[in-house]
């Protein structure tokens, strides 16, 4: 196109809106910069909620980290009790198993010592009765 007919059809295309025209425009423009401050407003609501939920789940994590704590030294020291407790024990069953291994001993040396009176009881008996007889 020439200037000439460029210019024209400037003139002639770009024509001055009307009043309600623009007035439906700024009306959209209100609707899309409200909608848009509500939806900013949306996201600001659910980062906020978010934000709680981060709070109190770190808070929690910290109680949860903190009876951990308390836990471990708890069981730290239940461990170190049973260790001597079972130590304990051990030192028992074994006086106990000594204890038992003299004790049977000493049955079986009464058996014999026992024995070994009857059998000299009835050869004293004997004696005496060969000797009377």
């Amino acid at each position: 196109r020439s200037r000439a007919t460029g210019a024209a059809f400037l003139r002639t295309s770009v024509q001055p809106h009307s009043l309600v025209d623009m007035a439906s425009q700024g009306a959209s423009l209100q609707n899309y910069n409200n909608e848009l401050v509500k939806c900013i407003e949306d996201l600001k609501e659910k980062r906020e909620e978010v934000n709680r939920q981060i709070l109190k789940d770190e808070e929690e994590k910290q109680k949860i980290q903190n009876d951990l704590r308390i836990l471990t030294e708890r069981l730290s020291r239940i461990n170190d009790s049973l260790a001597r407790k079972v130590a304990s024990r051990n030192e028992y069953d074994k006086t106990i198993m000594e204890t038992e291994a003299a004790y049977m001993k000493i049955l079986e040396s009464s058996q014999t010592l026992l024995h070994v009176l009857k059998r000299e009881s009835v050869n004293l008996v004997k004696k005496k009765s060969a000797a009377t007889g």
